[in-house]
């Protein structure tokens, strides 16, 4: 019956364990000086050694052949115990024992002697698992433990264990394994095994693994069978990493600040019934690599990718800022961590990518935007404000307009803002007042260079200025709260830009406004068309 590799070549011996030297010395020392102690904790990620550790320390102080804290591996006691027929060392999962029925279970059973060995040994699996009550329970017996009863706990997650327990617990961080460490050892057990494992594709599996042994067993049982000789090709076929051209093509996207490509590459892939949880870590894990090459250079090394990819990411690099990579990349962060709470992950999805490519859109034949329902408003005030004056010329429009009921109340009061012009009293602005910024455009283009996300929130809106202020009329409500706490990256652009300070007022015009036959807006076009005057929007 065949065996898997990470079962076939598990340590038997604290010697065979890689990369935990510091912690397989300390357990050897204390079992030779006969000092161990009654409970231990061993933490460390997945697949790094320490239930494999557990296993060698409960085996070693069995022994009644030890030798310099090594068991012998040839008695009764050692070959029991790697067969789990040793009934003195009970493994237990605490991932379906979380209950404290379970742990009093455990409590009754270590009242009675080992029936084979000098110590019965209860290694616990994943024990942050166990439930507040279970870990009480718990607490009880490491509080006062028997004289033959030693704990090895073992978990992942050591910030959910309790205080208490873990100042009652020797505690051992097992570290990830390096990579240098994992080839090597793949390279060894690929000359007892038979198969031929080409070096460029051991390393690869090892940063693959992420430090984790046991990972990078079952990443070589994989390309081994799929093909007797293991190159760096057979991995990336075998493993599943061949074919990520799709991440890459929306990470440029990204880049580029291309949304229409990168939420076709999205939409593509979700058709194909990709994971968008996954694909965001995807994305996250390349941006991190390229913000490494830009940082360090040449950082083969820290990246776990195919040279090809490597070359990919090294021009991604080359073209982009630091300051822009690391944007992108705590927007794309941003994005998993609300993927992680949302009901429908593709609109989430769609909607980070828009704000992470500064909400940049392509003009369509018919002059509204690609992907999007909304209308400019820009051009619309426009008009009006050029209607307003020949309603006036023609005389069917009194001194003043029609006014919205505070249509223009202050929404974002700026603190930081000093106007150089005396203050205006709004009360009595009207809507008529304000004139279109010329300079609207080149203020936004200052607003990408310092605050690309702001920059989006401000896509599709409008501005007006009126002495020292400056009126800015966005699609909905909502961007003001987002506008709120990005205000000062505008007022930066605008100071450049203009060269005076100015109070900032946002105006939200909602569809309901825009459509509404009673607004102000309607009205006075209404007024213009008895006039045959052209409504046209422009």
């Amino acid at each position: 019956m065949y065996c898997a590799l990470y079962r076939k070549w598990r340590p038997l011996s604290f010697d065979d364990v890689v990369s935990q030297s510091h912690i397989t010395t300390t357990l050897k020392n204390q079992i030779i000086a006969g000092k161990t102690a009654h409970a231990y904790l061993f933490t460390g990620s997945r697949g790094t050694g320490k239930t494999t550790c557990a296993r060698i320390f409960a085996k070693t102080i069995n022994c009644p052949n030890m030798h310099d804290g090594e068991p012998c591996l040839e008695c009764d006691i050692c070959k029991s115990a790697e067969n789990q027929s040793l009934t003195d060392i009970v493994e237990i999962d605490a991932a379906s024992n979380t209950g404290v029925d379970d742990v009093r279970q455990l409590k009754e059973s270590a009242l009675y002697l080992p029936e084979q060995t000098k110590y019965k040994v209860y290694i616990i699996d994943e024990v942050h698992m166990l439930s507040n009550n279970a870990f009480n329970a718990l607490l009880k017996l490491l509080e006062e433990p028997p004289e033959h009863i030693k704990f090895i706990l073992a978990t992942t997650e050591v910030h959910k264990i309790p205080p208490t327990i873990l100042s009652r617990c020797q505690r051992f961080d097992f570290s990830r394994i390096k990579p240098e460490d994992i080839k090597n050892r793949l390279l060894y057990i690929a000359s007892k095994e038979g198969f031929v494992l080409h070096e460029d594709a051991a390393e690869l599996i090892a940063k693959l693994s992420d430090g984790g042994m046991r990972d990078a067993l079952s990443m070589t049982d994989q390309c081994t069978a799929y093909s007797d000789e293991v190159t760096i090709d057979t991995v990336t076929t075998a493993v599943g990493i061949s074919g990520r051209e799709y991440v890459f093509d929306i990470l440029l996207a990204i880049m580029s600040n291309d949304t229409a490509k990168a939420i076709n590459g999205i939409n593509e892939l979700y058709s194909m019934s990709k994971d968008m949880q996954k694909l965001c870590e995807e994305l996250i894990s390349q941006t991190r690599n390229a913000m490494i090459i830009k940082t360090v250079g040449k950082a083969s090394d820290l990246i776990a990718c195919t040279p090809e990819e490597y070359k990919q990411l090294e021009e991604i690099a080359n073209a982009n800022s630091l300051d822009k990579i690391i944007e992108k990349l705590e927007g794309l962060e941003e994005l998993n961590e609300h993927l992680l709470r949302a009901t429908n992950k593709r609109i989430q999805f769609e909607m980070g990518l828009v704000k992470i490519c500064g909400n940049k859109s392509v003009n369509t034949p018919t002059g509204q935007t690609s992907g999007s329902a909304s209308v400019d408003i820009a051009p619309l005030l426009s008009r009006i404000s050029k209607l307003e004056e020949q309603l006036k010329n023609a005389g069917s429009v009194g001194a003043q307009a029609p006014q919205p009921e505070k249509q223009y109340d202050p929404i974002i009061p700026t603190n930081q803002q000093t106007p150089e012009k005396p203050k205006v009293d709004l009360s009595k602005v009207r809507p008529e007042d304000f004139e279109p910024l010329v300079n609207w455009a080149e203020i936004l283009n200052r607003l990408v260079e310092k605050s690309p996300a702001t920059s989006a929130f401000m896509n599709d809106s409008s501005a007006y200025v009126y002495q020292n202020i400056i009126l800015i009329v966005v699609k909905n409500k909502l961007l003001i709260k987002m506008l709120k706490d990005h205000v000062k990256y505008l007022d930066e652009a605008i100071y450049e830009t203009l060269g005076s300070r100015y109070a900032i007022r946002v105006r939200a015009v909602s569809n309901d406004e825009q459509n509404d036959k009673e607004s102000p807006i309607n009205k006075l076009l209404d007024k213009a068309k008895k006039l045959n005057i052209d409504t046209e929007v422009i």
